[in-house]
């Protein structure tokens, strides 16, 4: 999955979205940018993403919010929190409301790129097995309507 994943960086930190995106572009990615939690929703709602890199204090709002509304639009999408201002409360928060990963400013590129290879694979993993779940349902289902109408033709 991960050379044609799409990622959303959602920083407001130029110089943070230019070096993420040019460097995951490198590794295969395609990437958008939002310079706001506003922004960073909106396109959410216009586009598909399999992952977002969120920085947890914006200008507009705080990070831990977009992650809540990107859970409504996404759900299925991974969501990392990078953040400048490391605290407990802030990792508890941001894990609590639906973060996968919780990353330290500055970051390492190579660790960074580590994590989400690694969730994106777990994503990956979690689709496939929905994917058997639901067709072993339709099977079940199906297995389960022909017994039901057998049984109505013996009572005929």
């Amino acid at each position: 999955m991960g050379e044609h994943a799409r990622i959303l960086v959602i920083d407001d930190d130029q110089s943070i979205r230019t070096i993420l995106k040019t460097i995951l572009e490198e590794h295969g990615y395609i990437v958008d940018v939002a310079e706001s939690g506003k922004q960073g929703i909106d396109k959410s709602h216009q586009s598909f993403y399999n992952l977002a890199i969120i920085d947890i204090k914006l200008q507009d709002m705080e990070g831990t919010k977009v992650l809540l509304m990107l859970k409504k639009t996404t759900p299925r999408m991974r969501k990392i929190i990078i953040t400048g201002y490391p605290s407990l409360q802030n990792a508890i928060e941001a894990l609590n409301k639906g973060a996968d990963a919780y990353i330290l400013k500055p970051f390492n590129m190579d660790t960074v790129l580590a994590i989400i290879k690694e969730h994106l694979k777990k994503q990956q993993e979690e689709m496939v097995f929905s994917q058997e779940k639901v067709t072993e349902f339709i099977k079940t289902h199906v297995k389960e309507l022909e017994d039901e109408k057998q049984t109505l033709q013996n009572e005929s």
